[in-house]
Protein backbone atom coordinates (compact mmCIF):
# COMPACT_ATOMS: atom_id res chain seq x y z
CA UNK A 1 0.00 0.00 0.00
CA UNK A 2 0.49 3.67 -0.46
CA UNK A 3 1.97 5.48 2.90
CA UNK A 4 3.72 8.58 3.77
CA UNK A 5 6.92 7.85 6.36
CA UNK A 6 9.09 10.37 8.11
CA UNK A 7 12.55 9.43 6.75
CA UNK A 8 13.93 11.90 9.43
CA UNK A 9 13.14 14.70 12.38
CA UNK A 10 12.77 17.80 10.46
CA UNK A 11 10.46 20.08 8.15
CA UNK A 12 7.49 19.14 5.88
CA UNK A 13 10.56 18.23 3.58
CA UNK A 14 11.30 14.96 5.30
CA UNK A 15 7.49 13.34 4.52
CA UNK A 16 8.63 10.35 2.06
CA UNK A 17 5.75 8.74 -0.08
CA UNK A 18 6.54 4.83 0.43
CA UNK A 19 5.36 1.33 0.10
CA UNK A 20 4.02 -0.78 3.15
CA UNK A 21 2.56 -4.14 3.50
CA UNK A 22 -0.96 -3.72 4.76
CA UNK A 23 -1.61 -3.87 8.41
CA UNK A 24 -3.65 -6.96 9.94
CA UNK A 25 -6.33 -6.42 12.23
CA UNK A 26 -5.90 -7.89 15.73
CA UNK A 27 -8.12 -8.85 18.60
CA UNK A 28 -11.16 -6.03 18.88
CA UNK A 29 -9.41 -4.04 15.80
CA UNK A 30 -10.81 -3.49 12.19
CA UNK A 31 -8.88 -2.05 9.68
CA UNK A 32 -10.38 0.88 7.54
CA UNK A 33 -9.67 1.26 3.67
CA UNK A 34 -8.89 5.32 4.13
CA UNK A 35 -10.44 7.59 1.92
CA UNK A 36 -8.95 10.67 3.21
CA UNK A 37 -6.88 11.51 6.70
CA UNK A 38 -6.96 14.77 8.71
CA UNK A 39 -3.60 16.33 9.32
CA UNK A 40 -3.25 17.89 12.82
CA UNK A 41 -0.21 19.72 15.13
CA UNK A 42 0.78 16.48 16.60
CA UNK A 43 1.44 15.06 13.36
CA UNK A 44 3.86 18.08 12.98
CA UNK A 45 5.64 17.05 15.98
CA UNK A 46 5.73 13.96 15.55
CA UNK A 47 7.53 14.51 12.11
CA UNK A 48 10.01 17.06 14.36
CA UNK A 49 10.75 14.12 16.80
CA UNK A 50 8.89 15.70 19.41
CA UNK A 51 6.07 13.49 20.06
CA UNK A 52 7.02 9.72 19.68
CA UNK A 53 4.17 6.89 18.84
CA UNK A 54 2.92 5.25 22.19
CA UNK A 55 4.13 1.77 22.45
CA UNK A 56 3.14 -0.53 19.70
CA UNK A 57 1.98 2.20 17.65
CA UNK A 58 2.84 2.62 14.24
CA UNK A 59 5.17 5.14 13.26
CA UNK A 60 3.30 6.53 10.34
CA UNK A 61 1.87 9.86 11.06
CA UNK A 62 -1.78 10.26 11.38
CA UNK A 63 -4.21 10.30 13.98
CA UNK A 64 -7.49 10.52 12.31
CA UNK A 65 -9.32 9.12 8.76
CA UNK A 66 -12.71 8.44 7.32
CA UNK A 67 -13.02 5.50 4.96
CA UNK A 68 -14.50 1.69 5.11
CA UNK A 69 -14.13 -0.50 7.12
CA UNK A 70 -12.03 -3.27 5.13
CA UNK A 71 -10.91 -6.30 7.66
CA UNK A 72 -12.92 -7.26 11.23
CA UNK A 73 -10.45 -8.39 13.42
CA UNK A 74 -11.52 -11.09 16.43
CA UNK A 75 -14.26 -9.98 19.07
CA UNK A 76 -15.53 -7.62 17.01
CA UNK A 77 -19.09 -7.72 16.30
CA UNK A 78 -20.53 -3.24 16.29
CA UNK A 79 -18.50 -3.03 12.45
CA UNK A 80 -18.99 -4.79 9.45
CA UNK A 81 -16.92 -5.30 6.19
CA UNK A 82 -17.90 -2.25 4.21
CA UNK A 83 -19.42 0.35 6.75
CA UNK A 84 -18.55 3.43 6.28
CA UNK A 85 -16.55 5.09 9.93
CA UNK A 86 -14.24 7.87 10.73
CA UNK A 87 -12.19 6.83 13.62
CA UNK A 88 -9.49 7.89 16.32
CA UNK A 89 -6.16 6.27 15.09
CA UNK A 90 -2.90 5.39 17.31
CA UNK A 91 -1.11 6.22 14.49
CA UNK A 92 -0.35 5.57 11.21
CA UNK A 93 -3.47 7.44 8.87
CA UNK A 94 -1.10 8.79 6.22
CA UNK A 95 -1.30 5.23 4.02
CA UNK A 96 -4.02 3.50 2.00
CA UNK A 97 -5.35 1.08 5.00
CA UNK A 98 -4.90 1.36 8.77
CA UNK A 99 -5.75 -0.79 11.47
CA UNK A 100 -7.47 1.02 15.00
CA UNK A 101 -9.54 -0.48 17.75
CA UNK A 102 -12.96 -0.95 16.97
CA UNK A 103 -13.82 0.70 19.89
CA UNK A 104 -12.86 4.33 18.36
CA UNK A 105 -14.72 4.16 15.22
CA UNK A 106 -17.92 6.21 15.05
CA UNK A 107 -20.22 6.37 12.15
CA UNK A 108 -20.26 8.92 9.54
CA UNK A 109 -22.59 11.41 10.26
CA UNK A 110 -25.94 11.65 8.29
CA UNK A 111 -25.69 13.72 4.84
CA UNK A 112 -21.80 14.28 5.39
CA UNK A 113 -18.89 13.18 3.29
CA UNK A 114 -16.27 10.85 4.33
CA UNK A 115 -13.64 13.97 3.52
CA UNK A 116 -15.74 16.23 5.90
CA UNK A 117 -15.80 12.80 8.30
CA UNK A 118 -12.04 12.69 8.25
CA UNK A 119 -11.89 15.90 10.32
CA UNK A 120 -14.39 14.79 12.87
CA UNK A 121 -11.82 12.68 15.72
CA UNK A 122 -9.04 14.01 16.52
CA UNK A 123 -10.97 17.47 17.52
CA UNK A 124 -13.97 16.60 18.43
CA UNK A 125 -12.36 13.95 20.85
CA UNK A 126 -9.92 16.30 22.42
CA UNK A 127 -12.26 19.22 22.50
CA UNK A 128 -15.39 16.76 24.52
CA UNK A 129 -12.80 15.22 26.50
CA UNK A 130 -11.40 18.57 27.55
CA UNK A 131 -13.93 21.05 27.90
CA UNK A 132 -16.62 19.39 28.85
CA UNK A 133 -15.16 16.24 30.79
CA UNK A 134 -12.03 18.04 32.52
CA UNK A 135 -13.12 21.70 32.09
CA UNK A 136 -16.93 21.09 32.98
CA UNK A 137 -18.57 23.77 30.75
CA UNK A 138 -21.93 24.79 31.75
CA UNK A 139 -24.11 26.87 30.18
CA UNK A 140 -24.09 30.43 30.46
CA UNK A 141 -20.74 30.58 31.36
CA UNK A 142 -17.82 32.53 29.80
CA UNK A 143 -15.49 30.02 27.54
CA UNK A 144 -12.22 31.86 26.06
CA UNK A 145 -10.78 29.07 23.46
CA UNK A 146 -7.23 30.37 22.27
CA UNK A 147 -6.16 29.70 18.35
CA UNK A 148 -9.82 30.11 17.22
CA UNK A 149 -9.87 28.83 13.57
CA UNK A 150 -7.65 26.01 14.16
CA UNK A 151 -9.59 22.58 14.27
CA UNK A 152 -9.69 22.73 17.53
CA UNK A 153 -10.61 25.95 18.07
CA UNK A 154 -13.66 26.16 15.49
CA UNK A 155 -14.79 23.05 16.89
CA UNK A 156 -14.91 24.31 20.50
CA UNK A 157 -16.49 27.27 19.25
CA UNK A 158 -19.81 25.13 17.78
CA UNK A 159 -19.87 22.96 20.39
CA UNK A 160 -19.58 25.40 23.32
CA UNK A 161 -22.08 27.86 21.55
CA UNK A 162 -24.79 25.00 20.97
CA UNK A 163 -24.42 24.39 24.44
CA UNK A 164 -25.15 27.06 26.18
CA UNK A 165 -22.07 28.50 26.67
CA UNK A 166 -20.97 32.37 26.26
CA UNK A 167 -18.37 32.13 23.89
CA UNK A 168 -14.81 34.20 23.61
CA UNK A 169 -12.19 33.32 20.72
CA UNK A 170 -8.69 34.83 20.24
CA UNK A 171 -7.09 34.93 16.23
CA UNK A 172 -4.09 36.90 14.37
CA UNK A 173 -6.27 38.71 11.85
CA UNK A 174 -9.50 40.57 11.41
CA UNK A 175 -10.70 37.91 8.60
CA UNK A 176 -10.41 34.91 11.39
CA UNK A 177 -11.84 37.21 13.90
CA UNK A 178 -15.42 37.28 11.19
CA UNK A 179 -14.59 33.31 10.88
CA UNK A 180 -15.09 32.71 14.65
CA UNK A 181 -18.38 34.86 15.20
CA UNK A 182 -19.65 33.30 12.30
CA UNK A 183 -19.50 30.19 14.15
CA UNK A 184 -20.96 31.67 17.39
CA UNK A 185 -18.46 33.31 19.20
CA UNK A 186 -19.62 36.13 20.83
CA UNK A 187 -16.76 37.92 20.64
CA UNK A 188 -13.24 37.77 18.70
CA UNK A 189 -10.34 39.22 19.89
CA UNK A 190 -7.72 39.57 17.31
CA UNK A 191 -4.31 39.17 19.55
CA UNK A 192 -2.27 41.52 17.71
CA UNK A 193 -4.32 44.33 18.32
CA UNK A 194 -6.11 43.78 21.21
CA UNK A 195 -5.75 42.59 24.95
CA UNK A 196 -7.68 38.93 25.64
CA UNK A 197 -7.29 39.85 29.20
CA UNK A 198 -8.45 43.04 29.52
CA UNK A 199 -11.37 42.01 27.10
CA UNK A 200 -12.55 39.07 29.75
CA UNK A 201 -11.34 40.85 32.66
CA UNK A 202 -14.35 43.18 31.26
CA UNK A 203 -16.74 40.82 31.07
CA UNK A 204 -16.35 39.20 34.35
CA UNK A 205 -13.50 36.78 33.67
CA UNK A 206 -13.43 33.53 31.80
CA UNK A 207 -14.77 30.62 33.51
CA UNK A 208 -12.92 28.20 31.24
CA UNK A 209 -9.94 28.47 29.06
CA UNK A 210 -8.62 25.95 26.49
CA UNK A 211 -5.47 26.57 25.40
CA UNK A 212 -2.88 25.44 23.28
CA UNK A 213 -0.48 28.08 22.96
CA UNK A 214 0.87 28.32 26.36
CA UNK A 215 4.75 30.34 26.92
CA UNK A 216 3.85 33.86 28.27
CA UNK A 217 0.07 32.96 27.51
CA UNK A 218 0.12 30.94 30.62
CA UNK A 219 0.62 33.96 33.54
CA UNK A 220 -2.10 36.11 30.82
CA UNK A 221 -4.90 33.14 31.60
CA UNK A 222 -4.57 33.24 35.00
CA UNK A 223 -5.55 37.08 35.01
CA UNK A 224 -8.19 36.15 32.44
CA UNK A 225 -9.81 33.61 34.85
CA UNK A 226 -12.88 34.73 36.73
CA UNK A 227 -12.18 33.27 40.48
CA UNK A 228 -12.76 29.68 40.90
CA UNK A 229 -12.09 29.50 36.82
CA UNK A 230 -10.62 26.44 35.42
CA UNK A 231 -7.67 26.66 32.80
CA UNK A 232 -7.02 23.70 30.18
CA UNK A 233 -4.24 23.04 28.78
CA UNK A 234 -3.89 21.12 25.55
CA UNK A 235 -0.57 22.30 23.79
CA UNK A 236 2.48 24.70 23.86
CA UNK A 237 2.90 26.34 21.01
CA UNK A 238 5.09 28.88 22.94
CA UNK A 239 6.88 26.25 25.13
CA UNK A 240 5.56 24.94 28.26
CA UNK A 241 8.13 26.76 30.36
CA UNK A 242 7.02 30.27 32.34
CA UNK A 243 6.96 31.80 35.68
CA UNK A 244 4.09 31.97 37.39
CA UNK A 245 2.77 33.05 40.41
CA UNK A 246 0.41 30.41 42.35
CA UNK A 247 -0.83 33.11 44.99
CA UNK A 248 -3.30 33.65 42.95
CA UNK A 249 -4.31 30.44 42.06
CA UNK A 250 -4.78 29.74 45.64
CA UNK A 251 -6.92 32.77 46.45
CA UNK A 252 -8.63 33.27 43.77
CA UNK A 253 -9.25 29.35 43.51
CA UNK A 254 -8.51 28.62 40.16
CA UNK A 255 -7.82 24.86 38.42
CA UNK A 256 -5.05 24.34 35.98
CA UNK A 257 -5.23 21.16 34.48
CA UNK A 258 -4.06 19.21 31.20
CA UNK A 259 -4.14 16.42 28.94
CA UNK A 260 -3.17 14.98 25.95
CA UNK A 261 -4.93 12.70 24.07
CA UNK A 262 -2.45 9.61 22.52
CA UNK A 263 -0.90 8.52 25.39
CA UNK A 264 -4.07 7.71 27.07
CA UNK A 265 -5.53 4.03 27.12
CA UNK A 266 -7.57 2.23 24.98
CA UNK A 267 -10.64 2.21 27.32
CA UNK A 268 -10.24 5.96 28.16
CA UNK A 269 -10.85 6.63 24.25
CA UNK A 270 -13.56 3.97 24.16
CA UNK A 271 -15.23 6.14 27.03
CA UNK A 272 -15.09 9.46 24.82
CA UNK A 273 -16.16 7.83 21.86
CA UNK A 274 -19.28 6.87 23.71
CA UNK A 275 -19.56 10.03 24.87
CA UNK A 276 -19.70 11.50 21.82
CA UNK A 277 -21.84 9.24 19.67
CA UNK A 278 -24.90 10.16 22.76
CA UNK A 279 -24.32 14.01 23.15
CA UNK A 280 -22.49 15.06 19.87
CA UNK A 281 -23.08 12.61 17.16
CA UNK A 282 -26.73 13.97 16.63
CA UNK A 283 -26.07 17.25 16.46
CA UNK A 284 -24.19 16.32 13.29
CA UNK A 285 -26.19 14.43 11.91
CA UNK A 286 -28.99 17.84 12.22
CA UNK A 287 -26.54 19.44 10.64
CA UNK A 288 -26.12 22.24 13.70
CA UNK A 289 -22.47 21.87 13.84
CA UNK A 290 -20.20 20.78 11.21
CA UNK A 291 -16.45 20.47 10.59
CA UNK A 292 -14.89 23.58 9.06
CA UNK A 293 -12.57 22.78 6.04
CA UNK A 294 -9.64 24.30 4.62
CA UNK A 295 -7.96 22.90 1.95
CA UNK A 296 -7.15 19.25 -0.04
CA UNK A 297 -3.69 17.67 -0.54
CA UNK A 298 -2.97 14.55 -2.31
CA UNK A 299 -1.22 12.00 0.07
CA UNK A 300 1.41 12.61 -2.10
CA UNK A 301 1.93 16.02 -0.83
CA UNK A 302 1.64 15.34 2.90
CA UNK A 303 5.00 17.84 2.84
CA UNK A 304 2.80 20.44 1.78
CA UNK A 305 -0.17 19.89 4.04
CA UNK A 306 2.05 20.43 6.60
CA UNK A 307 3.50 23.61 5.34
CA UNK A 308 0.08 25.10 5.12
CA UNK A 309 -0.55 24.23 8.61
CA UNK A 310 2.70 25.53 10.15
CA UNK A 311 2.39 28.51 8.35
CA UNK A 312 -1.27 29.43 10.81
CA UNK A 313 -2.93 30.63 6.99
CA UNK A 314 -5.43 28.06 6.89
CA UNK A 315 -9.33 28.43 8.52
CA UNK A 316 -10.29 24.77 9.66
CA UNK A 317 -9.20 21.48 8.95
CA UNK A 318 -6.60 19.95 6.48
CA UNK A 319 -7.17 16.99 5.22
CA UNK A 320 -5.28 14.13 3.02
CA UNK A 321 -7.19 12.67 -0.27
CA UNK A 322 -6.08 9.02 -0.10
Amino acid sequence: MRVVEIREPGGPEVLTPASRDVPQPGLGEVRIRVAHAGVNRPDALQRAGLYNPPPGASDLPGLEAAGEVSAIGAGVTDWSVGDKVCALLPGGGYAEEVVTPAAHCLPVPDGMSLKQAACLPETFFTVWSNVFDRGDLQAGERFLVHGGTSGIGTTAIQLAHVMGARVFATAGSDEKCRACTDLGAERAINYRSEDFVEVLKGEGGANLILDMVGGDYLPRNVKALADEGRLVQIAFLEGPKVELNFAQVMMRRLTITGSTLRPQSDQAKAGIARALRHRVWPLLDSGRIAPVMDLEFPLEEAAAAHARMESSAHIGKIVLRI
